[in-house]
């Protein structure tokens, strides 16, 4: 009888140390379940806040007030402005004017800036030399998947090259009453090479909503003899997004930096 009681005290411990190492095996699986998540969501608030502006920089558009913040008040008249007249580039000291309004769309008070030029961009960058600069001619403004646009500038020759899915084409209408095939892309990826120097990433997104990236300025912004350009890189149909790349910041072997960016929201 003490044999069998034996015997069955001894399963039962057998199976409760059983028991208990799954247990323990199981919180140990959630604990680094855990642990990878919160890797990979540092990694991605990381990877998120990696690019920072140089310095501010603005468009003339409508900017919503958030928590009693927006990003107009900081414009003031030190600020320098790239404006096109008469087919040419200038750079001129800011002349504006913000007016207070209200969104009915999104119920949030805007503050609008108003210029009586046709201004590209605005920058909080006063060491820029005031006067005409030189600029490129932009006869195509999209550079599609697997197509080059090539120029030359003061002796050097620049290529962009677009690459990416294109998932599926249409006719639009343009609003100058144009007609154009647009691409619906994926995994787009923009590259610049310069002379002979290997070609370099300019930027990249992964997805576009009825919009695609546009190259809206090609010059000699800062004054180097070189190349700047700026882009419009909505991601979008309710939002305006400027990208700056000036060549005098440029590093590391690249023909420019990407200096400073802004997106403004427009959505109800």
């Amino acid at each position: 009888m003490r044999k069998i009681i034996f015997s069955l005290f001894l399963l039962s411990f057998l199976f409760s140390c059983k028991d208990t190492a799954k247990v323990k095996a199981i919180k140990n699986t959630k604990i680094a379940k855990d642990t990878v998540v919160k890797a990979l969501e540092n990694k991605a608030d990381i990877a998120a806040e990696e690019f920072k502006n140089e310095f501010n920089i603005l468009i003339p558009q409508n900017y919503r007030t958030f928590n009693n913040e927006n990003p107009v008040t900081a414009l003031n008249e030190k600020w320098i402005e790239l404006y096109q007249e008469s087919g040419e580039y200038f750079l001129g000291k800011a002349n504006f004017k913000i007016e207070k309004g209200y969104s009915e769309c999104s119920g949030d008070s805007v503050l609008s800036i108003l210029s009586e030029k046709k201004v590209l961009l605005l920058m909080d960058l006063p060491k820029l030399k005031t006067g005409k600069i030189k600029s490129l001619k932009i006869d195509r403004d999209k550079i599609w998947p697997k197509e080059k646009l090539s120029f030359t500038f003061n002796n050097l020759n620049y290529t962009l090259r677009g690459d990416g899915k294109i998932l599926s084409e249409e006719k639009v209408s343009t609003d100058d009453d144009k007609i154009e095939i647009f691409k619906k892309v994926e995994d787009y990826k923009l590259y610049l090479s310069v002379g002979n120097n290997p070609e370099k990433l300019l930027l990249a997104e992964t997805s576009f909503n009825d919009t695609f990236v546009e190259l809206l300025f090609a010059g000699d912004i800062d004054g180097d003899g070189k190349l700047d350009f700026i882009f419009g890189a909505n991601r979008n149909y309710e939002e305006d997004r400027v990208i700056l790349f000036l060549s005098s910041e440029a590093e590391n072997g690249e023909a420019v930096k990407k200096v400073s960016e802004i997106a403004v929201q427009f959505d109800c």
